[in-house]
């Protein structure tokens, strides 16, 4: 990680409530935590936001986890990746459809309602609009309240993945890479060499 993690004597009253209460909430402080600890008040704000996103959100489960993942592989986040692609399978979301969007390919989902929310997802992130088309089918199936959740969703992810990758959060060290095109914090081309920005 670029920054040293803080250690109990380092921290504030605020800091030190924070790590408790994280603490408790998520069994520990780790990954992004470590890193926006050193700013308590946006540590706070944003807790709360990833708690709301990950435990209390209007979406289902598998969702929930779908837009994690989502993020995650916008922006190459391969900590938070690892983290929880085991609760997304066990969610719901089908492994076929993880794999494909690990490998940056089109998933099938089994249910049209989770095709439809991937589009409604995928067409936000990839062009930073949604058609009216997604848009009118989405807000069908799933109303006005469960996409805003999504957008929620996945504004938060995409933030939390940003973080792992600009401080470089420590990968797991007993995971595969997840993504066939990064190796540790930097794109590599198909023939395994490093590719320039």
């Amino acid at each position: 990680m670029r920054l040293p993690v803080l250690a109990a004597e380092e921290m504030n009253d605020h800091q030190q409530e924070l790590h408790a209460r994280i603490t408790a909430r998520r069994g520990g402080v780790r990954g992004p935590f470590r890193v926006w600890l050193r700013s308590p008040g946006l540590c706070e704000r944003v807790e709360s936001l990833g708690a709301f996103v990950r435990f209390e959100s209007s979406l289902p489960k598998h969702l929930r986890e779908l837009t994690l993942l989502m993020a995650a592989r916008h922006v190459d986040a391969q900590y938070s990746w690892n983290a929880h692609v085991a609760a997304a399978v066990e969610a719901g979301v089908p492994a076929q459809a993880v794999e494909a969007i690990a490998e940056r390919r089109e998933p099938v989902f089994t249910d049209e309602a989770d095709t439809v929310f991937h589009a409604f997802c995928r067409e936000l992130l990839e062009t930073h609009f949604v058609s009216d088309d997604t848009f009118a089918r989405a807000h069908a199936i799933f109303g006005s309240q469960a996409l805003v959740d999504a957008v929620g969703s996945l504004g938060n992810f995409t933030m939390l993945g940003m973080c792992l990758n600009a401080f470089q959060v420590d990968l797991q060290a007993d995971r595969t890479p997840p993504f066939p095109d990064i190796r540790g914090f930097e794109r590599v081309t198909g023939d395994g060499d490093r590719s320039q920005p």
